[in-house]
């Protein structure tokens, strides 16, 4: 009998022990030592950086959306800080790949912009022609802006990359599609969810970076 108390007591104890470790002690039990993630403050940096670079992007882009289609009068300066962005954006890049690279990733999402512009204006008209032309132009810049960025780290793959900016046109598109048919709802979830992918679009930036280049993230 003493025995069994002795026993129950021991679970009683393992199991108390284990309800109150600690939830970073959860995701690491059982790993080798060093396996867990170092969050350093370089790290956290440009993680944080990057994300408020993509997520002016398409905060940005939806006050553009709205501009163009109701035909506001700031659309040109709206245009001019979207324009800014994509600066901003290349501009982040080239502590790790140079001035050329940084400048060429702006030029390659200030046509991203540009093509965005024509799609949303051939739109508004109901120019088939010019939709599908700007369109088609829109997914090609796609591609070579995945193309680029590949080449530059071997940790972003082409193909993510590709399925990433064909995701956030899709939700660019859905966005400028529900605001002309005055479907405020569905305009407010397609900024929603393409907020949250362009979040995880940067942080898969980051992490490409910081993989690349561990040496500056200590």
């Amino acid at each position: 009998m003493k025995r069994r108390f002795l026993l129950v007591t021991l679970l009683v104890a393992m199991v108390l022990s284990l309800s109150f470790m600690p939830l970073g002690a959860h995701a690491t039990a059982g790993k080798e030592p060093g396996t867990a993630m170092c969050m350093t403050p370089a790290k956290m940096k440009l993680k944080q950086d990057m994300r408020k670079l993509w997520v002016d992007h398409v905060g940005w882009t939806r006050s553009y959306i709205i501009s163009a289609i109701a035909g506001l009068e700031d659309q040109k300066d709206v245009l001019d800080r979207l324009l800014k962005n994509q600066q901003d954006i290349g501009d982040a890049v080239k502590p790790f790949y140079g001035d050329a690279a940084g400048n060429k990733l702006a030029e390659l999402l200030r046509e991203h912009i540009q093509l965005a512009g024509g799609v949303v204006d051939a739109a508004k008209a109901g120019n088939q022609a010019d939709l599908a032309k700007f369109n088609k132009e829109w997914f090609r810049n796609a591609d070579d802006i995945a193309k680029f960025l590949s080449a530059a780290n071997p940790n972003w793959s082409e193909k993510e990359q590709r399925d990433m900016l064909y995701a956030h046109l899709q939700f660019v598109t859905d966005q400028a599609t529900a605001r002309l048919k005055k479907d405020w709802k569905a305009d407010i979830l397609a900024y929603d969810k393409g907020e949250d992918h362009m979040m995880m679009y940067a942080d898969m930036l980051s992490d490409g970076i910081i993989k690349q280049f561990p040496d500056k993230f200590k």
